[in-house]
């Protein structure tokens, strides 16, 4: 049998390389701008279109699915066709591939500032976009399986297995949390409304960060560390149990981000048990990853590819420790909605998924240009004024967040609050939010400095777009070596092990999310809450296009602190009619699930005029543009013929009339403004908005029967 000859396609991972940059380069801009604008809030220049609401999900989409997203795809082509020895499945599905996904981007980059938006974390998009990304994604997979099929190497190395969870997983995550019932060409509802969607979505959410953000790179790490320190990887055995113990743990973590919500308690207390035991397999792959350098420790001080790679797994262990311990009740109660929150995230982000980009960048573009790095030097200096930007963003990050915390909980010997004014507690940590956005401005700089480094680089080299490689072919007839492990059975099994993965995963989903979604008793219902009427509903609409959800949550939870502050805590039944639900996952603002009649509509049109008229030293954007834009009640009647089909109960053919309705109860607005001396059209959005924020909580006030005195 003669050794076949083949060329390794490096052009597809070049253009995800370049496209890795780039969309890193913009989404990081993004991200200091927001984080300006947290204590500066005219950086967004008066303009709707910047407005921290608006592209805080932009500059999340860049950095996840931009960023990441093209340094996934780089890597998987890369290491995909030597770890199989075949180039990739097709070209032209490699072309669709790297395209599409751009285009996605591209798309993004335009709807999201629009205000064009879902409102669920890190799933934004709206249904067009949506459809577009599963199309994009099954190319995706059939490239990849495609080249597994063809390929000249029986067994299919430990990355690979996660480069199929990834595949697999990321597409139920996907489908499911993107059941939406289209109303218009860019706008949806979702199918579940209040605490379903909440655990659908957070479902999603967290498993995004597991099957996206982690997985995936642990392939990559898999691959590539042990190309850089030229050592094997330390344990095989050791690579199996991280593998499947961590794809069957992640998945039923999800609800910790839910913890003292409405959801129903067990699927809280699931949401923590698991979360605990994610541990072991996270610090396994850490293990794993670290102990692959013995031996290489004097590389390490000398080579900054290895130094990106160290940190970056370190990172990945404080990260995933970190993780459970916030999923603790105790701890979950001080950290939720804080600033805590923020800097667990972008420990990860920034220094796993950051610091093992550079280093894959680093070291695989002088091979596929046949050159050396242009200046080791600037690589260096790229790792320490990196690593100096991560500290100067989480040290102030956390020192926030647990100032938040507890100033949040804070009550007076006398037993009152001591912080009742929410802004008392954001005044106090804007020098922290000053130098997080130090940091952000030092990592930024260090990947500009990496793409000028990478550029002289390619200028230097030539591209070797078609790398000649060869091997055997696979022999027709295997026999199986006697005492092999048996999970090398399944190694050369990519169905099977494809299979086994999806099956693996779906064990959490079905039994998280099937008695929430199917069982009515899991969401009792309560006769005073009421379907929003069309002008409320056309607001709420508006207080998720300007990205409202952001900023402030609408829950309270069950802590003396919170319903001191902010009245009664929340209840399921509150949310039936809420597709989606919006208890937002920071408080950069304050709680609003009862802020309907605390003020005047008069309070309500200043705040949003200009914040500091009535809140001074408010680092809330001005809402200026809601005065001057005509609210378009032309959307009122597909609006609630949606919800209708949703099973909000609005009476058959109330479409017909619901502009009636909305023009009667805006002329009222108006009108009580007018008695303030505020002249505003009844047609305007501003008066939309208002009508949204005093509606909530009123139902559950409208609930209260009087109690008798004793």
């Amino acid at each position: 049998m003669q050794p076949e000859k083949f060329y390794y396609d490096n052009k597809i991972v070049r253009d995800f390389g370049i496209a890795t940059v780039i969309w890193g380069i913009i989404g990081m801009t993004v991200g200091l701008i927001i984080a300006i604008q947290l204590y500066h809030p005219a950086a967004n220049m008066g303009n709707q279109y910047t407005s921290f609401g608006r592209i805080r999900p932009l500059h999340t989409n860049a950095v996840i699915f931009a960023f990441v997203g093209n340094a996934i795809f780089m890597g998987v082509y890369y290491s995909l066709q030597r770890l199989l020895k075949a180039r990739m499945f097709s070209d032209a599905l490699s072309k669709i591939h790297f395209w599409g996904w751009q285009i996605i981007i591209i798309s993004a980059v335009i709807t999201l500032p629009l205000g064009i938006t879902t409102s669920h974390e890190y799933a934004e998009l709206e249904w067009p976009i949506d459809i577009a990304i599963t199309v994009i994604w099954v190319v995706f997979g059939i490239n990849m399986f495609g080249t597994i099929f063809k390929r000249r190497e029986r067994h299919l190395y430990v990355a690979i297995w996660f480069y199929i969870a990834t595949f697999v997983t990321v597409a139920v995550l996907h489908i499911v949390n993107s059941l939406e019932l289209p109303i218009s060409t860019w706008k949806s509802y979702y199918l579940f409304a209040g605490v379903q969607d909440a655990l659908v979505q957070w479902w999603y959410g967290h498993n995004a960060v597991a099957f996206f953000l982690t997985t995936p790179y642990l392939g990559m790490m898999y691959y590539f560390l042990p190309k850089m320190a030229n050592r094997p990887i330390y344990s095989y055995k050791l690579s199996i149990l991280h593998f499947w113990a961590l794809i069957f743990i992640y998945i039923w973590a999800g609800p910790h981000h839910l913890l003292y919500t409405t959801l129903p308690g067990w699927a809280q207390s699931l949401g923590v048990a698991f979360s605990i035991m994610l541990i072991a397999p996270s610090w396994g792959g850490m293990i794993n990853g670290l102990l692959t350098l013995r031996g290489a420790w004097d590389k390490v001080r000398d080579d900054a590819v290895l130094k990106f790679m160290v940190v970056g797994i370190t990172a990945y262990g404080m990260a995933t420790f970190e993780g459970p311990m916030l999923a603790l009740k105790q701890v979950n109660a001080i950290g939720h909605f804080t600033d805590w929150i923020i800097a667990h995230v972008h420990v990860g982000a920034l220094g796993w998924n950051g610091f093992l980009t550079f280093a894959i960048l680093y070291w695989l573009i002088p091979r596929i240009y046949k050159t050396e790095l242009y200046s080791k030097k600037l690589a260096s200096f790229h790792f320490w004024i990196g690593t100096l930007g991560i500290l100067f963003y989480a040290v102030p990050m956390y020192w926030a967040g647990f100032t938040q915390g507890l100033m949040w909980k804070e009550f007076t010997a006398e037993g009152m609050l001591k912080y009742p004014n929410f802004l008392e507690t954001t005044l106090r940590i804007i020098p922290m939010h000053v130098l997080r956005s130090v940091g952000g401005t030092f990592y930024l700089s260090g990947v500009i400095i990496m793409a000028y480094n990478l550029t002289r680089t390619m200028l230097q080299g030539k591209l070797v777009a078609n790398e000649a490689a060869e091997a055997m072919p696979l022999a027709p007839e295997f026999t199986e070596e006697k005492g092999a492990h048996w999970h090398r059975t399944l190694e050369r099994r990519p169905i099977q092990l494809m299979v086994l993965a999806l099956l693996v995963i779906l064990v959490g989903t079905f039994v998280e999310l099937m008695p929430t979604l199917t069982i009515s008793s899991n969401i009792p219902t309560i006769a005073s809450v009421k379907p929003y009427s069309p002008l409320e509903l056309q607001g709420r609409d508006l207080y998720i296009r300007e990205g409202c959800v952001g900023c402030h949550s609408q829950t309270v939870r069950p802590f003396r602190s919170e319903t001191e502050r902010y009245g009664e805590y929340s209840k399921a039944g509150e949310f039936v009619y809420d597709h989606p639900f919006l208890w937002g996952s920071k408080r950069t603002g304050p709680d609003l699930a009862r802020i309907g009649g605390k003020y005047g509509n008069a309070w309500h049109y200043n705040h949003l005029m200009d914040p500091r008229l009535m809140s001074p030293g408010s680092i809330m954007p001005n809402y200026d543009w809601l005065i001057s834009q005509t609210l378009d009640t032309t959307t009122t009647a597909s609006k609630i013929n949606a919800m209708r089909k949703l099973g909000v109960p609005y009476g058959p053919g109330y479409e017909n009339i619901a502009n009636r309705d909305l023009d009667k109860q805006a002329k009222g607005i108006a009108d009580n403004l007018a008695k303030d001396h505020i002249k505003v059209k009844s047609t305007k959005e501003i008066v939309a908005i208002i009508a949204y924020l005093q509606r909530l909580g009123m139902d559950i006030k409208a609930n209260k029967t009087a109690t008798p005195n004793n």
